[in-house]
């Protein structure tokens, strides 16, 4: 299992609240039987309206492994399809005001770190990023902060959110996988399962 302390890199900033996964993906892409190639769609629609004036188009962001968003981000439907375009982006981790649930527990099961900032220190760390691309923003999942140019501020985290990325059990399938054993074992004491003749 893969755990996952920190995230460290350049970001992207994303303003704007009320943000929908609708927006991320569009849903004509929800179509795919799998999810290679939603990453150049990431925000597609959107994109095409700002003619080029798209964080997302913007070279002093590219490369960004954080995306810093506003409150509210990923609400709307909750298709998965979401954070796999932004993972496939590039993006390993969020910082915002706050998350949609589900959007929150997808990037979870993806061990994509999410942490919710005051709305005073993600302006000041929004503004910062945008005066310096190229410095380096940290989120540390253990100390529950994140540091940048502007100064290391505290995040919000969910107790358990943080205790399975730390420990590496975000991964459901692995976590099963591992379990095997005590799968069978668990399966060979359930009568009703063993009570057919083979």
């Amino acid at each position: 299992m893969t755990a996952i302390d920190r995230i460290e890199g350049r970001a992207c900033v994303l303003r704007g609240n009320d943000i929908d996964t609708d927006r991320i993906i569009p849903a004509r892409y929800l179509r795919a039987i799998t999810f290679d190639g939603l990453g150049e769609h990431a925000f597609e629609d959107d994109r095409i309206q700002a003619k080029g004036d798209h964080p997302f188009d913007d070279e002093r962001f590219a490369g960004a492994s954080l995306l810093i968003v506003g409150a509210n981000f990923g609400c709307g439907s909750s298709r998965e399809h979401a954070p796999q375009a932004l993972m496939r982006s590039g993006f390993r981790a969020f910082i915002g005001e706050s998350f949609a649930e589900i959007f929150a527990g997808n990037c979870t099961a993806l061990g994509l770190p999410y942490a919710m900032l005051d709305a005073d220190d993600l302006a000041a760390l929004m503004d910062a990023v945008v005066l310096d691309p190229e410095q380096p923003v940290l989120l540390d999942l253990e100390a529950r902060t994140v540091s940048s140019r502007a100064g290391t501020v505290a995040a919000k985290i969910p107790d358990g959110v943080r205790r399975q990325l730390l420990e590496g059990s975000w991964n459901a399938t692995r976590v099963l996988l591992d379990a095997g054993e005590a799968i069978e074992a668990t399966s060979a004491r359930i009568p009703y399962l063993n009570d057919f003749p083979g």
